[in-house]
Order: C-alpha cells, then structure tokens, then sequence
C-alpha cells in the first residue's frame, strides 16, 4: 500500500512539474509570436511623407506668420529676434504633437543646433547636385527607411528655396544694424551671401519605430 502511495505521489508531481514547465514555455512562446508580430508590421512610407510634409507645412507656415508681423512691427533685425525665440518653440510643439521629430538643418547654418549629421549632409550635397542638374528646389525632397540598433528609423527632407524675405538675413547685402544684431546673437554664423533661388537649406523630419 506504502509502495503504491510512493507511486502515485512521484507521478503526480511529475505531472504537476510537466505542467508548470509547460505554461512557462507557453507564455514564452507567446511572447516571442508578439515580438515578431510587432517586428512584421510593416512602415507604409508614403503615409510617413504625407504625415512629414503636413509637420512641415505647419511649422513654415507658423513662422511665416511670426516672422511676417515682425518684420512689420520692427523691421528684419526684430525678425531676427523672434526667429532665434520662437523657432525651437514652434519646432518642439509641432514636433510633441505630431509624434515625430521636426527640425531644419544646413550646410551654411545658422545657429550651431542646425548643423547636419552624416545622413543630412549627404542629403544635402545631394540636393546641389540636383539642382545643378535643373531640378526645381522647391519640389526637392529625399525620404528612407533606415535600420536602427533597436528598430527603424523614418527619415525625411525637404530642400528650403531662398525666396526674397530671406535676403534681408541671409544675403550677400545685408544692412549693419541686422549685421550687427546677427553677429550678436549667432558669433559663428555661417548663413549669409546667399541668392534668391539657392538652397538655404532643409526642413528635416525623422520618427522611430522601435523593436
């Protein structure tokens, strides 16, 4: 009777053990199917260019507004002032809303946070080589998807044409009380002499899709 007890007791903890081992191995399994899952849904790139070029639109738009009634109130010098206040302030908001990061960047920059990184510059280049070739900066972009340590990256720009508004701050001919207040605020400028129709530079879009 002891013996057939014994039995009974090994077999049913054998049971209980195959039991947990089993569950364990399920739960794990099914982690792993929705890390894949995640890892197979696919980035649909032309809605990320649309979602890209509605930031942009947003956030030229707004500092054409603020920069439009400065100019009125005060002139280009008091442009200058709310373009080194407003501009990041615009950028973060649209940026926290629309879930992406939005920023301009240039060969020639402005402001030392505008300076491109390796994949922007050659974007950059890119660009003076198409224009050289006749393409119309206006209508300039360059878009990839690109493979990140922890997932992909979404990554977007678009050219930014000198129109005549930016020469009163980025041209050739720039009168000595904006010279003065540009040298003030910007030390190590770099964005003058600038034409009508030349690429002062580019607004800049990336978003992440982590693992």
């Amino acid at each position: 009777m002891k013996k057939l007890l014994v039995i009974i007791s090994i077999i049913f903890l054998m049971n209980s053990c195959t039991k947990e081992e089993s569950a364990e191995i399920t739960s794990k399994a099914q982690k792993t199917d929705m890390k894949a899952s995640t890892l197979k849904i696919p980035i649909n790139k032309e809605e990320e260019i649309e979602n890209a070029k509605s930031a942009i639109k947003m956030f030229a738009g707004a500092l054409k507004t603020e920069l439009k009634k400065a100019i009125e109130e005060g002139g280009p010098v008091n442009a200058i002032s709310v373009c080194n206040t407003k501009a990041m302030s615009i950028t973060r908001k649209i940026s926290e809303e629309e879930g992406l990061n939005l920023g301009r960047v240039s060969l020639k920059n402005r402001n030392p946070k505008n300076a491109p990184n390796e994949w922007q510059r050659k974007a950059l280049e890119d660009f003076e080589i198409r224009k050289s070739k006749g393409e119309a900066v206006e209508s300039m972009t360059y878009s990839d998807i690109n493979e990140q340590k922890n997932g992909k990256q979404f990554r977007f720009m678009k050219a930014i044409p000198t129109g005549e508004v930016c020469i009163f701050c980025h041209g050739a001919n720039i009168a000595p009380e904006v010279m003065t207040k540009l040298k003030e605020l910007y030390p190590n400028d770099k964005a003058t002499g600038f034409k009508i129709g030349d690429i002062r530079g580019a607004f800049m879009v990336t978003k992440e899709f982590p693992r």
